[in-house]
């Protein structure tokens, strides 16, 4: 079986999903969750956008041992030295350069000849092998780019020192036919291109990005590059689960394979959903609510009496498998250990306290907590040491349907006074975020609300996700509770919490580089 490379994007092209903020302790349990999952190449973030993004990098860089940690880095010498300032302390670094190739885009966006692109392409990757072992060089909208001229620059950029070529589908414009045949080009008429590992990264404007990378592994790519969940710009990238299991389960067919722990994807998916706040569409294949349900009485019969009558995947094979060990208010701490290890949380000694303290007030209010109960508590226990400048003390919503609805909080701020105020507003929700915008004397502009529930039943732990644009700029936040309304102020402050932490690490990090 030929073995193909996983590059996962979540933590760089994922994060860029409309309304993602992920902070750097976030960031880390993903990439510690993609190594468990067995990614070749984790692409952290992109270092030289600003300090903050630049501290994770090097977080997730020191932190990652069993793969490559990438950065991603325009084609200047700016960020190539910001990615190696992030990357210098990784097991296996690796540097991500892109230049677009389109004629569009060099036209219009670049404003610069394909002459001109190609001396800069190849000025930045001969800069970059100065520091870095391995260097991918991607021609940004490659399916709209002239062939011939690929063909040039990628020969050059070879010759300086890259050891990966990327052609992306950058607009998700290309069909499975055609992006096949663009690697068989490249093979057949590009003389160095033996001395390089090729790479598909697709998009799913289209809805075929799945569809190309699998037509591109066809076509002899060694590397493939996606997210988990299918989650990124504008309508995604491809999901790396979906191929994953689509050349497990057509093994025979693609002759390919890759080294990832197929058991881990439904854990990964929950996690990257539940960090991001982008919930997995029911339907999504793989991973979905529904991959495994059957309504109809005539599936429900022929899986009855064999699986494989409606079941190509196993959900064993994607970490489904039950478990008989049920955690509730008797529940010792062993018992609760043994379960965050098996759902592969990795947590300090202050962590799993926190944790354990909070599994008890929570089965206090459920008869029997799920895995993705304590998944979303978790979530709350691990804030990578810091202390919220602003934390929720109390909440008091008087509501009354013919009246106004009246709120009063009790916050914690950053010089640790206690500040109660009170305000109204047409509903509870909107009387919360009226009551801390006062607490916090600074305009909040609510961008997004939403709610989920963990699981199913009266007692579920409510997930409320929102995004507040607060000091010029935007974060989402998340808040994990019995009480919507409590879950509902947990988000706000969360929010805000998040941007006051990126003022303080883009604050301290500038002053490190003045000095």
């Amino acid at each position: 079986m030929r073995k193909i490379d996983v590059f996962d994007t979540t933590l760089r092209d994922g994060e860029q999903s409309a309304g993602v903020n992920l902070h750097e302790h976030e960031k880390v349990e993903i990439a510690l969750q993609l190594e468990r999952y067995g990614v070749d190449i984790i692409e952290a973030g992109f270092p030289a956008s600003s300090p903050g993004e630049l501290k994770a990098v090097r977080e997730i860089a020191r932190q990652v041992k069993n793969c490559s940690v990438a950065g991603l880095a325009r084609a200047s010498a700016a960020d190539i030295d910001a990615a190696w300032e992030a990357l210098r302390e990784a097991a296996a670094p690796r540097l991500h350069i892109f230049l677009a190739t389109s004629p569009i885009h060099m036209e219009y966006k670049l404003r610069l000849t394909p002459e001109e692109v190609l001396e800069q392409a190849v000025a930045a990757v001969r800069h970059a092998a100065r520091h870095f072992p391995e260097i991918e060089w991607s021609a940004e909208d490659a399916t709209r780019s002239d062939w011939d001229f690929l063909v040039r620059i990628v020969t050059a950029v070879i010759d300086a020192g890259a050891t990966v070529i990327n052609l992306p589908d950058t607009v998700g414009y290309t069909t499975p036919e055609e992006y096949a045949a663009l690697f068989r080009y490249m093979r057949e008429r590009v003389p160095n291109i033996h001395r390089v590992k090729l790479s598909a990264h697709c998009h799913d404007d289209l809805g075929m990005a799945v569809a190309n990378t699998l037509a591109a592994i066809q076509a002899g790519v060694d590397q493939v590059e996606g997210c988990i969940n299918g989650i990124g710009e504008r309508a995604g990238n491809t999901a790396l689960e979906e191929v994953a299991i689509a050349l497990a389960i057509r093994r025979e067919f693609y002759q390919a394979e890759t080294r990832l722990d197929l058991s881990q994807t439904v854990r990964t998916s929950r996690l990257v959903s539940k960090l991001t706040g982008m919930v997995v569409p029911p339907n999504k294949a793989v991973v979905g609510a529904n991959a495994f349900a059957h309504e109809s009485g005539i599936h429900q019969d022929g899986v009855l009496k064999n699986k494989l009558t409606y079941e190509i995947i196993q959900p064993e094979m994607v970490g489904l498998a039950s478990n008989s060990l049920v955690l509730g208010k008797h529940s010792g701490r062993h018992a609760f250990r043994e379960k965050c290890r098996e759902l592969g949380l990795q947590l300090s000694d202050a962590e799993f306290n926190q944790l354990f303290r909070d599994f008890k007030v929570l089965t206090e209010k459920k008869k029997e907590v799920t895995d993705d109960d304590i998944l979303a508590l978790a979530v709350g226990a691990v804030h990578g040491g810091e202390t919220a400048p602003y934390e929720l003390q109390y909440l008091h919503v008087s509501y009354n349907s013919a009246a106004v609805t009246t709120t009063t909080v009790g916050i914690r701020m950053p010089d640790g006074r206690t500040v109660q105020e009170a305000a109204t507003g047409g509903g509870s929700v909107e009387a919360i975020y009226n009551t801390i915008e006062r607490v916090l004397a600074e305009p909040v502009r609510l961008l997004d609300y939403r709610i989920q529930s963990t699981t199913g039943g009266q007692d579920a732990l409510a997930e409320v996700y929102v995004k507040v644009e607060f000091r010029g700029r935007s974060s989402s936040g998340r808040g994990i509770d019995n009480d919507v309304l409590s879950a509902s102020a947990k988000a706000y402050l969360d929010a805000i919490n998040r941007i006051v932490w990126k003022e303080q690490a883009d604050a301290a990090l500038a002053g490190v580089g003045e000095n």
